[in-house]
């Protein structure tokens, strides 16, 4: 049973939902990578063109509004094979679950903030790519390196900056238990 979707969701839906011009730049897409041109496989590479970096749940989200009913398994298999053919690329930060994205096809590399996990793309050196210049590749053929570069995006940054909140005396970390209380892995002392 496909459902509708809500006056709240069909905004968002709608920045994903393709137009018959897309779609149809899409479904060729998919044929020219030898893929069937599901309706499924073309609402999720219009999520991943709405939405680069985006988590497997973001796209089961986005086809849901879309599409209405759709497993979580048929958008799984479906990101898969979309890598597989080359029409998206995984991308997996350390620390983080998988990321998927539109941009394939050069040697692009990441940069992912440590505060709030927001990734954006790094273009690699422009001419002869330095980074696929191992000292020893050790008889590989190289095709692709992922550098991923970490630190902390403007907004995290902006946020650090601000003064930190004042604490009470009974809750800064070097506030002292009340009386007769034991501190935190101490033993209690015994008052006469």
């Amino acid at each position: 049973m496909r459902t509708r979707p809500t006056a709240s969701s069909r905004s968002h839906a709608s920045s994903i939902q393709p137009r018959s011009a897309d779609s149809d730049g899409l479904a060729d897409e998919l044929r020219a990578a030898g893929l069937r041109a599901t309706s499924a496989r073309v609402a999720i590479l219009a999520s991943l063109a709405a939405r680069p970096h985006a988590r497997a749940e973001a796209v089961v989200t986005d086809v849901r509004r879309h599409l209405g009913t759709v497993t979580s398994q048929a958008v799984y298999h479906a990101l898969g094979s979309l890598a597989s053919a080359g029409l998206v690329r995984r991308i997996e930060p350390a620390g983080s679950p998988a990321l998927y994205e539109r941009r394939v096809g050069d040697n692009h590399h990441h940069v992912v903030c440590r505060g709030c996990g927001d990734v954006a793309d790094v273009d690699c050196a422009v001419g002869r790519r330095p980074c696929l210049t191992p000292s020893d590749a050790h008889g590989y053929a190289l095709d692709e390196a992922e550098v991923t570069f970490w630190g902390l995006c403007p907004r995290c940054q902006a946020s650090r900056r601000r003064p930190p909140r004042p604490r009470s005396p009974r809750t800064g970390p070097t506030a002292a238990p009340p009386a007769g209380r034991a501190s935190r892995g101490g033993t209690r002392k015994a008052t006469r």
